[in-house]
Formats: structure tokens, sequence, C-alpha cells
């Protein structure tokens, strides 16, 4: 089935998002654990990625938690530091997408405010031809309607879809609508994707 349009995921697809890291290095991993054993950082996070405003649900979670509160607060104080680099094969594989003619659209549970943030950082965000950010569509992964939004917008047949994420759960979601997915390992196996579907050539995605 021909392509017409490949659909990548932001968050360690293109950017290492690693919040985990950071902790270790600050407090060292068993220490961690127990941070995010006691404090729901991810749910809180969740929250961000649907849309709820960044710096005051981080201080907010601060609050409740004042054992904690200066190593909650970095997860608005320091969250560049989390999304410490990016993946620069998965980048320029995008470019060699967008250089093809290939539609190039982004679906990334991301909150409005870090979103921001990596735009600011990572200026590569902006050359995708449409991009579906959850804190500005109010849905998340791998809930259907964030799914549904796209398929509207994009107004592609869904089978001529491909999208890369790197969570199972999101890929079985796509799937499960009748697009064609790629679990994301390692860059090399998006390549190899990529050339298999006829979209690059193997020098393309070198």
């Amino acid at each position: 089935m021909t392509i017409e349009a490949v659909v990548f995921d932001i968050g360690n697809v293109l950017i290492e998002w690693e919040p985990e890291r950071f902790y270790d290095a600050r407090l060292g991993a068993e220490t961690r654990q127990r941070l995010f054993a006691e404090v729901p950082l991810h749910e809180m996070n969740l929250g961000l990625d649907r849309g709820a405003p960044f710096r005051d649900s981080v201080y907010a979670l601060a609050d409740q938690h004042t054992t904690w509160a200066e190593e909650i607060r970095h997860w608005h104080d320091s969250w560049l530091e989390f999304a410490h680099r990016d993946i620069p094969q998965s980048v320029r594989l995008l470019r060699a997408l967008r250089q093809k003619g290939v539609p190039v659209l982004a679906l990334s549970n991301f909150g409005i405010g870090t979103f921001e943030l990596a735009l600011e950082a990572y200026p590569f965000l902006a050359e995708f031809d449409q991009a579906y950010i959850s804190g500005h569509l109010g849905c998340i992964k791998p809930d259907p309607e964030i799914y549904a939004r796209l398929e509207q917008g994009a107004g592609l047949p869904v089978d001529r879809i491909l999208f890369v994420d790197d969570r199972p759960e999101n890929i079985d979601a796509a799937r499960a609508r009748g697009w064609q997915g790629h679990l994301f390992t390692t860059p090399e196996a998006w390549a190899a994707r990529l050339v298999e579907a006829g979209l690059l050539s193997e020098q393309d995605a070198q």
C-alpha cells in the first residue's frame, strides 16, 4: 500500500526525553526511585500533556510534597535537561522525507509550555507540514480521539499513513484504526522501514 504521509512521535523518536536520567545524576538511582514512588510525577506530566498549565501544575505538586519540593520544581525549572539532545539520524530522515515531497506530520503527547521550550531549543520541530500536539488538542495518545483529530485534519486514507512511535500501546491504537505503524527502537531500523516502504533510497536514509 502506497504511503501518502509519515507521522512522527517526538519524544524518544526525534528528541531524547529522560527525566529519570536527570534525577539519577542528581540523586542517585535509589533516591530517584523513592522520589518517583512517593510523588506522582508522571501522572502530573500526563496532565501537562492534556493542556494543564506548566509552571502552576509543577509548583502545586511541589507544595503538596514539601520533602521533595526542590526536586519536583526541576520538572519545570530544568525541563530542557530532561530533553537534553536530539536524535540526529531521525532528524535527517524527517528532512529527507520532506525533500522527497512526502508530507510529514507530528502526533505527540506534549504540554503547551514544554512544547514551546522544545521549539526554541530544537527549531526542526517547526518543519512539520502539520503538528498535532496533545496539550493544544486536550487529548493524548493512545486515546482514539487524538488519532481521529489527525485523520480529520490531514484528510488522508488511514491505511496510507505510516506512524512511528516508541510506545507499543500508541502503535497498537494506530493500527487498530487502520494506520501502518513502526515501533521505534533505533533510527537505523526506522530508516530501513522507510526504505522498505519505498519512501527513501538507502542513500537518502543514511
